[in-house]
């Protein structure tokens, strides 16, 4: 496991392609998250936040999992709005998310999370598209193993323009990425993120807690996709829009 966490690390660092990890570190999700874990802890680099994969209910159902997963951001892979992603035939296609700053006060907690201390927490809500893909050779999702092994399958997050937080009903808020140039558009919902963003957030964040993970930074939690993992049919624009939350650009080359 070491010798193939070392593998994946160095394409991590320095955006290269490699063979397959063997199906026995990601087949299953467990397996999986150890392995992560361990790719995890061998970067050197400034964590920036934590991201929710595998948030759709029918993809749950479909691959006979119980939840959702979560992975480590690093700040290298977070760009700001409108910047430019480049993206290889590993890449697996583009999401719309809803993302949170939460604030540091959450790790100093003294008792569990709850859904009603959560909103004390959350400092700025904000849109943001996530570009999905491996650092190995290969196509599809056949587990979320698969993902999650490979550092979530989060290649880049790209900001939008994040405002202070207020309790909107984030429930049922309708979403569209687009890209005019090619005339490529997907609607969604929030009400696709794990019944909703909020309480994506809120498995996050129990799971940071049950694990004992400590961060000294406010931090963000992105909460999966509201479109689904849609497929980049061509370079240039694609602009995300989510009701009440804002906009967010990225030219894919």
């Amino acid at each position: 496991m070491n010798f193939y966490a070392n593998k994946l690390v160095q394409a991590f660092l320095n955006n290269k392609i490699i063979e397959p990890i063997p199906s026995q570190y990601t087949k299953k999700l467990s397996r999986a998250n150890k392995f992560r874990k361990l790719c995890e802890n061998k970067i050197d680099k400034p964590l920036i936040g934590f991201k929710a994969g595998g948030t759709g209910i029918p993809l749950i159902k479909k691959l006979r999992e119980k939840e959702p997963f979560y992975a480590s951001v690093y700040k290298h892979n977070v760009l700001k709005n409108n910047q430019s992603v480049k993206k290889n035939k590993y890449t697996l296609g583009i999401e719309l998310e809803v993302c949170y700053l939460v604030s540091k006060k959450f790790f100093n907690l003294k008792k569990k999370i709850t859904k009603k201390n959560l909103n004390t927490l959350i400092t700025h809500i904000g849109p943001c598209i996530e570009v999905v893909g491996y650092r190995q050779k290969k196509k599809g999702i056949k587990s979320f193993g698969d993902l999650c092994s490979d550092f979530g399958g989060n290649v880049k997050f790209i900001l939008g323009k994040l405002k202070k937080y207020s309790n909107i009903n984030i429930n049922n808020l309708k979403t569209i990425i687009s890209n005019k140039k090619i005339r490529q558009s997907t609607r969604g919902n929030t009400n696709t993120v794990y019944i909703n963003p909020k309480n994506s957030l809120f498995f996050v964040l129990t799971k940071l807690q049950k694990e004992k993970i400590k961060f000294n930074k406010d931090f963000f939690v992105f909460t999966g996709s509201t479109v689904g993992v849609v497929p980049i049919l061509g370079k240039g624009i694609y602009e995300g829009k989510i009701e009440k939350v804002g906009s967010v650009k990225t030219k894919i080359n």
